[in-house]
């Protein structure tokens, strides 16, 4: 993000909504949707309750909902509780994450259970 225009959401902020674009800045509170191609980052002391689709996390702060990314960095402070999605993920000590956590580039594709075939004409059954 340095270098170019993120969207920031100050310390002194309360947002609900839809946040899209680019890459994103959350120092303050967050509750709604958020759509990104590039990096969102949750600074220490945020709090975003929000269904999230972004390339890159880095979380400092307080997040709930759901989250799919590529990559994602929970910083020492970090606090998820939710669902979270990513290829790679770099916890470091002291973060905290509550709620189902799927990674790895061959993520598991949840099973499915065909149905059972039907007897063939002529079969007895029992």
């Amino acid at each position: 993000m340095e270098g170019e225009k993120a969207t920031v959401i100050d310390t002194d902020s309360m947002i609900e909504g839809r946040l899209t674009g680019k890459d994103a800045r959350i120092l303050g509170t967050f509750q709604g949707e958020i759509d990104l191609s590039g990096r969102l980052h949750l600074g220490e002391g945020s709090k975003v309750e929000a269904k999230v689709k972004a390339a890159h996390a880095e979380i400092a702060g307080e997040f709930k909902g759901e989250l799919t990314v590529q990559s994602l960095v929970l910083i020492e402070k970090a606090r998820v509780n939710g669902t979270v999605d990513a290829q790679t993920i770099a916890v470091r000590e002291g973060a905290v994450v509550n709620g189902a956590v799927n990674a790895g580039a061959q993520r598991a594709k949840p099973a499915t259970v065909a149905p059972p075939k039907p007897p063939l004409p002529g079969t007895m059954i029992g």
